[in-house]
């Protein structure tokens, strides 16, 4: 089983889509709002490279609309120039459109640029479950199925990279979950785009959907056992990669979805935000702890980089 040395980098909380599954965002003005100057977003990837060894910083945040692309491009050419050994693993697609709402462009022209300036690969988030539906009662002013889709498949086209998510446990039905397998799927099979697919488990704790009473409780782990199952047997042949996320479940569960179709623990990770945001189980993993636990069930490990390449091997 392979992992990935990294840090998340939550740039701001700013976001004005108001998510009800989300308990990271602030609101324009708030008291707790923050963005991180550029010194910032390139010291904490310094200190991490020099401190951890990182090979990846995933850059994720708000939809913050006084952020102009320029902000994005200055910051991935710092990191690029500083640490170029580092991967910028970097935007979710919503965060693409933002950008391109932003500058009046087209979501190729901001992919194109964002390119240029040193992003190697994209995130998956922001699909949670490509229902609309489903997306109208937890995201309602989130991009829509078909525009995580279409920003994807641009990324794809400009030999971008990507991985693929599903954040499941909120409103969606089992169909639901199925429809949204199978549109990563027809996708694929037309771009071989994505490198990984990520099912993760909604964490209701200090949201919205909770305190409306939607969703009382995280959907658990025999859940996050028959997902990674069912997409190892999907995606068999078409997605090389199954990512089972500690994050959410625990190292436990992860461990046990490496038996069960996963075949990557996914990142160490060192100040992500959003989850922690929640109340979540602890979210400081380093990578001697993720060594030990993928030894424990007697996988072999190997540290990746962020395209799925082998570093080293312990």
């Amino acid at each position: 089983a392979t992992f990935v040395n990294n840090i998340i980098l939550n740039y701001t909380n700013i976001c004005i889509t108001y998510c009800k599954f989300c308990a990271f965002y602030r609101p324009i003005g708030h008291e707790e709002a923050y963005t991180l100057s550029l010194d910032e977003i390139v010291k904490r990837v310094l200190v991490s490279r020099e401190m951890f060894g990182i090979t990846q910083v995933l850059i994720q945040g708000g939809h913050n609309p006084n952020l102009k692309l320029e902000f994005y491009e200055d910051a991935f050419k710092a990191i690029k120039t500083r640490c170029p050994e580092v991967g910028i693993h970097g935007l979710s697609a919503s965060e693409i459109d933002t950008v391109a709402k932003v500058e009046k462009s087209s979501t190729k022209e901001v992919l194109a640029r964002l390119k240029s300036a040193g992003l190697d690969s994209l995130p998956g988030a922001g699909a949670e479950i490509l229902n609309d539906d489903v997306k109208a009662e937890i995201s309602p002013l989130k991009i829509k199925s078909h525009e995580w889709l279409r920003i994807m498949e641009e990324a794809h086209e400009l030999d971008i990279k990507s991985s693929a998510t599903m954040m499941y446990g909120t409103v969606e039905t089992e169909e639901q979950r199925a429809r949204h397998i199978m549109k990563i799927a027809e996708l694929q099979e037309k771009t071989r785009g994505f490198m990984a697919f990520i099912p993760w488990s909604f964490e209701p704790n200090k949201t919205r959907i909770q305190a409306e009473g939607l969703i009382k409780y995280s959907a658990g782990g025999l859940n996050l056992l028959k997902m990674i199952a069912i997409s190892r047997i999907i995606y068999n042949g078409l997605i090389d990669h199954l990512q089972s996320s500690w994050l959410t479940n625990g190292i436990g569960m992860a461990q046990l979805a490496l038996n069960y179709g996963a075949d990557d623990f996914g990142g160490t990770l060192i100040g992500e935000e959003v989850v922690t945001a929640t109340g979540s189980r602890s979210t400081e993993l380093s990578a001697h702890k993720i060594i030990d636990a993928i030894k424990q069930i007697g996988f072999e490990v190997a540290e990746r980089d962020n395209f799925y390449q082998t570093i080293k091997n312990y």
